[in-house]
């Protein structure tokens, strides 16, 4: 199953694509699921400067473990990203002020930006 965001009307909305096998048309390889969870677009008012957590590989947002404007400490685990059926925590790369860029069950990229400590 591969996971895309897809924005419609200004909505993004988390869809997986499972493959169901190979055949001549095309059109008929893939299922779409038919539940779509919105995701939250960044937050516009977040500060553009400050120390960037960026994800280190694709995968899906499981857990964030703190709250916009909470204090954050380095090394302290402030998401948990789900790659190839494992949880890894992405921590604190400074301490300082965390502002959150993703939102739970988003599918991110590599380099993704996660969230500023500023």
């Amino acid at each position: 199953m591969r996971n895309f965001v897809v924005t419609i009307d200004g909505k993004s909305y988390s869809v997986g694509v499972e493959e169901v096998g190979e055949s001549e048309n095309a059109s008929t390889d893939v299922a779409v699921e038919k539940k779509a969870t919105p995701v939250p677009a960044p937050k516009a008012d977040a500060p553009v400067n400050g120390e960037k957590i960026v994800s280190p590989f694709p995968g899906l947002i499981k857990k964030i473990l703190v709250n916009d404007g909470d204090s954050v400490k380095k090394d302290q685990p402030v998401i948990v990203l789900e790659a190839m059926k494992m949880d890894n925590d992405i921590t604190a790369p400074c301490d300082g002020k965390i502002t959150v860029k993703v939102a739970k069950g988003a599918n991110v990229e590599t380099n993704a930006v996660l969230a500023i400590i500023g």
